[in-house]
Parts: structure tokens; C-alpha cells; sequence
């Protein structure tokens, strides 16, 4: 090995946003990076001696941290207390064998979701700590806060630049379409699949749960994993960063539901259950810090994204976590 070559360990690289970096990176290869994206059947970060072992193996100068216990609204309502400690062995475990190991950088991923339940829009990076999280997921938020906590440790203790990033709602190819456990986009996209794989009628129906009018910032996976390529590569402090579209590119669940219509050439009928919970009406995240540094970074369109995605899942259906 070169001085001056990175050997990077991307835990939770068999998920959506571990792909997407893995395309980005076969699509410009760097030859003096070396990647490693390891799954949950690679070792069990919950584990101390695990972790080690997998650290013993591929020898990382670099981690990208994405592994998580995750799960939907209900499952985490019910399993708060194994959300919590789940999620700080593991993150426990990657953070103290890298610093073991004497990893130059960890990224860890957070999520929009950990921020204060009562808060002011548009939420930032200064904000993460300033109240409880919404009820129904305490355990995970808490865990994936105190990640921000412990970084600051290592930088203070030992001097180690250990960072988050904050990604807003993701989506994209390799995304988890099953129905108890995917988010908006992914859940509409196996729905509207459900509906017309035996015909697409002029006389079906695409019901959308809710008035279809919430505001959600959505983040093409392929963006994502270029800025956190990005932030790998040049993004210094061990203060979290939000990586997010702009404001302006918020989209109600009526637009996100449309364009996937559209994108499934959908001949029937979108219609809107008025009956059904809205979730909370907009999360909006400000991502000014990140155009400090990217000012002309451009974001793949929505709708472009969207029919991307869409044909990557008509594509590989038979081979999506369905």
C-alpha cells in the first residue's frame, strides 16, 4: 500500500445509499482508493469482537458509516428500547475500533427524523440538540445523536476529524420497496407496480393516502453518495452537516405521487384517502452550510430522478427487496 492510499470500509454498504456510493465510484475510479462495502452477513456491529475482526481484515484508514437498526413508523413505536441500545453498540463499536485502529476518518450518518420534535423551520445543523425527538422513534434519535456527541470526544481527547452528515429523505435504485418498511417514494412506486402489473386500465385507481399535500425534500441517492464522496474527500470539521436539495426544491406527496404516475405511464386515475394521517405537514432543512462550501453542485431533477428510479425498479423486480 501507497502512502497516501485510502482503504475505505463502508458499513451498511448493501443498502440503498451504500450502492448508489458504489456506482459512483466504479463510474470514476480512483486508483489510489480502495473500496470495501461490507453487509450485516460480514459482521455483527453490535459486537464488539466482531467489529474488530472485520477492522483486522480490511485494515480501513477510512470509514463511511451507514449500518443502523432501522424499521417503519409502527416497529419503532413498539421497539424503542432495542432502537436504543442497538443502534449505540454498533456505533460504539465502529467509532471505538477505528479510533483503535487509528482510522483517520469516520463519516456517520444521521437523519433529518432525530431533530427536535417542536422546532422552527427551516432546521439546521445548530438545532440537533435543542429538545426531545418526536415520541414515536426516541430510541433511534437518541442513539443517532449521541454519534454527534461522541465525535466531538474523539476531536477533543484524541484529535480525531469523526463527522455526520444529515441526508434528507432518500430515495433511488436498490431502495427497500417492502411495504411495512419503505418510505414515501419507494412505497408509492410498489404500490402503483401492484396496481398495473396485470394491466394498465384507464379504469384503475392510484390511491395516495393523505391530501397528497406535505412538503418533503427528496435526495436522489446518485447525489447523495456524490457529496458524501465529497464530504470524505474535503469536508474538514467534525461539526455534522446537513446534505439536503434547497429549499426551493421541496415537493408535495401530490407532485412525488404524479411524477411517479407519470414515470409508470399510469393510464387511470390518481385519487387522494382524505381520510387518512397526513404525518407532520413539512420538515424543511436548510442546507446553506453545504452550498457554502458547493455553491454550483447540481442536483439530478426530480422527475428525472424519479423515471430513473422507476426503470430501475421495472428492471430488477424480481431482485428488489420487495
Amino acid at each position: 500500500m501507497s502512502v497516501s492510499e485510502k482503504i475505505i470500509l463502508v458499513t451498511g454498504g448493501t443498502g440503498l445509499v451504500g450502492k448508489a456510493i458504489q456506482t459512483v465510484v466504479e463510474t470514476n475510479k480512483n486508483e489510489n482508493e480502495k473500496w470495501i462495502f461490507v453487509g450485516s452477513k460480514d459482521a455483527d456491529l453490535c459486537d464488539k469482537q466482531s467489529t474488530e475482526k472485520l477492522f483486522e481484515k480490511h485494515k480501513p484508514t477510512h470509514v463511511i458509516h451507514l449500518a443502523a437498526m432501522v424499521g417503519g413508523l409502527f416497529y419503532n413505536m413498539t421497539h424503542n428500547l432495542d432502537f436504543l441500545r442497538q443502534n449505540i453498540h454498533m456505533n460504539d463499536n465502529v467509532l471505538q475500533t477505528a479510533h483503535e485502529s487509528g482510522v483517520v476518518k469516520v463519516i456517520s450518518c444521521l437523519s433529518t427524523c432525530i431533530f427536535p420534535d417542536k422546532t422552527t423551520y427551516p432546521i439546521d445543523e445548530t438545532m440537533i440538540h435543542n429538545g426531545p425527538p418526536h415520541s414515536s422513534n426516541y430510541g433511534y434519535s437518541y442513539a443517532k445523536r449521541l454519534i454527534d456527541i461522541q465525535n466531538r470526544g474523539y476531536y477533543e481527547q484524541y484529535g480525531r476529524i469523526y463527522t455526520s452528515i444529515i441526508p434528507c429523505n432518500v430515495f433511488g435504485p436498490n431502495d427497500n420497496f417492502k411495504p411495512d418498511a419503505s418510505h414515501v417514494i419507494p412505497g408509492l412506486m410498489r404500490r402503483l407496480y401492484d396496481i398495473i402489473k396485470d394491466g394498465n386500465t384507464e379504469s384503475k385507481e392510484f390511491t395516495v393516502l393523505g391530501s397528497g399535500k406535505p412538503l418533503r425534500q427528496f435526495i436522489y441517492s446518485i447525489d447523495l453518495a456524490k457529496l458524501i464522496i465529497w464530504v470524505l474527500q474535503e469536508y474538514k470539521s467534525v461539526e455534522p452537516i446537513i446534505l439536503s436539495v434547497d429549499e426551493s426544491q421541496e415537493v408535495t406527496i401530490s407532485e412525488a405521487a404524479e411524477a411517479i404516475a407519470q414515470a409508470f405511464n399510469f393510464k387511470g386515475k390518481v385519487v387522494y384517502d382524505l381520510s387518512a394521517a397526513e404525518g407532520q405537514y413539512k420538515k424543511t432543512a436548510s442546507n446553506a452550510k453545504l452550498r457554502k462550501f458547493l455553491p454550483d453542485f447540481q442536483f439530478t431533477p426530480f422527475n428525472q430522478a424519479i423515471k430513473e428510479t422507476v426503470n430501475w425498479y421495472i428492471e430488477n423486480y424480481d431482485r428488489a427487496r420487495n
